[in-house]
This record gives C-alpha cells, structure tokens and sequence, in this order.
C-alpha cells in the first residue's frame, strides 16, 4: 500500500494527479499546512525539511520526498508516464528537470514576493516577473512543436509542469499570451484523472 502525505498545492497536486492517473491504491493523510501541521515531529520523521508531499510505499520500503522524485519512482514502477524510447524517455526526464530547477521555483517565488510577502518589493516583483514569462517563453515554444513536453505522449513531465500552472490560473498569473502552452493545459486539465486530483485532499484555493 502507498500512503501520500499532502496538502492542496502546486507540489502536492503533482502526486495526487500521478497517482490517479496510474489507479494505483492509495491512502491520503491531509497535513495541513495552515495548522503547521508540517512541523510536528510525526511528519518531520518522514521527511526534515517539513515540506509536502511524502510517498510512503509498503510494497517496497521507499519513502520518498521532492515531488520529482515521486514522479520518476511511480512511473519506474509501473512502467507508464514514461516513455521507454531512450529519446522520448530522457525529453520527459530534461522537462520534469526543467521544471524542478527553474519554473516551480520561479513561479513560487514570484508568488511569494508578488502576493504573500508584507513588503512588497518592486525590484523583486519585476524580477521574478520576467523570469516567469521567460519560462513559459520556453515551455510555448516546444508545445508549439509538440503536443506534450515528452514530444508525442504525456507523462510525468507534463504532470509536473501542470501542478503549478493550475496554481497559476487560480492566482491570476496570466499565460494566455503563449498559445501552446494555454492550449496544453487545457488537454491536460480534462483528463479525468487530473480532474480527480486536484480536488484532493481538497481543492486550492487563490486565498
């Protein structure tokens, strides 16, 4: 049995949309993140850096946190979501990197300073406002090539980059100047396994 510790956010939704999409069994413990539930000794004992979501697998031992590395875990384990071709297989990994080092910390930054930070600062603002479009500059130009970031097959990759722009949309960060790239995250937001997940443990919110 998988047990996922989560809350509703960008990250978390990564695993929850992964997990449905493989129909995989799985037990879902809320840690509520507003409650600080994050920091109580039970979660810090799974994952240090007290931070959302953990994969616990009894079947194998596992524990996993970072919600790249419980993309690639899932997907090498059943087998799905990524591609075996050598060349489609290392696309989906270059993209699932490319969103673990630079648009899901981008974006989370840009959040932080642009709408959770008491001092606003313009600079900063700006700053992480241009990184952001740079980003999905380049995310619009390969699905303009292709209709996933793999190239032809959804995968993880395309979960990955998913979580934050759903998050995106709800917080009013606008991407409708990159066609591609809005008309892919209309694809994936049908699917109904992502429909599912997004609203586990509970839907986010833009509060």
């Amino acid at each position: 049995m998988i047990d996922l510790y989560t809350d509703s956010s960008p990250n978390g939704f990564k695993a929850t949309i992964a997990l449905e999409e493989l129909m995989l069994a799985y037990r879902l413990h809320h840690v509520r993140i507003d409650a600080g539930e994050h920091r109580q000794a039970a979660f810090l004992a799974l994952n240090p850096h007290g931070r959302i979501p953990v994969l616990c697998d009894s079947d194998t031992g596992v524990v996993l946190f970072e919600s790249a590395a419980i993309l690639l875990y899932l997907a090498e384990k059943t087998g799905k979501l990524l591609p075996s071709e050598p060349v489609a297989r290392w696309e989906a990994i270059k993209w699932l990197q490319f969103h673990a080092s630079s648009v899901g910390p981008i974006i989370g930054q840009r959040v932080h300073f642009e709408l959770s930070a008491t001092e606003k600062i313009p600079s900063a603002i700006a700053h992480f406002r241009r990184l952001t479009e740079n980003a999905f500059t380049v995310l619009d130009q390969r699905l303009a090539q292709h209709p996933y970031l793999a190239g032809e097959a959804y995968s993880i990759a395309d979960i990955a980059h998913f979580g934050w722009t759903h998050i995106a949309r709800i917080i009013g960060f606008d991407f409708s100047a990159h066609p591609h790239m809005s008309a892919w995250h209309e694809r994936v937001a049908q699917r109904p396994a992502v429909r599912k997940a997004i609203t586990l443990p509970a839907p986010a919110t833009g509060a």
